[in-house]
């Protein structure tokens, strides 16, 4: 494969985390209320495809530290993941205290477990059946 075609692939990957952040961000300024603490930005699970479990390969991660570099704490919602954090986040396996705790949400794939505070969910999956 020519040279070119893999830098070209590794900037869209790049300008894609970029973006995805920034729209993160911008919803987390937006939905900040007077006197609330610092926002907190909930990762609701890890892996980009459905059925799988492949955690460390995930472009969440670029995400979740360009989020995290503008001072935003992340925690993540993961319940095959058996350890208490996540590249530097907490990990929890309670969804109610997750969905409750989260200014926003972001996840690769809509769920139904999330209908309830659609509202501060943050997806790019726009037709809900990926």
């Amino acid at each position: 494969m020519p040279q070119n075609l893999i830098e070209a692939i590794v900037d869209a990957n790049r300008t894609r985390k970029d973006f995805v952040a920034d729209e993160v961000l911008q919803m987390v300024w937006d939905r900040v209320y007077e006197g609330k603490p610092k926002p907190v930005v909930g990762v609701y699970r890890l892996t980009m495809k459905s059925n799988s479990d492949n955690f460390r390969a995930s472009s969440i991660r670029g995400v979740m530290e360009r989020v995290k570099a503008k001072g935003v704490p992340v925690v993540v919602y993961e319940p095959t993941l058996d350890a208490p954090e996540f590249f530097g986040s907490e990990v929890t396996h309670d969804l109610e205290a997750f969905k409750a705790g989260c200014d926003v949400i972001v996840a690769n794939r809509w769920s139904d477990e999330l209908a309830d505070v659609a509202d501060k969910v943050y997806t790019r999956d726009l037709f809900k059946r990926d």
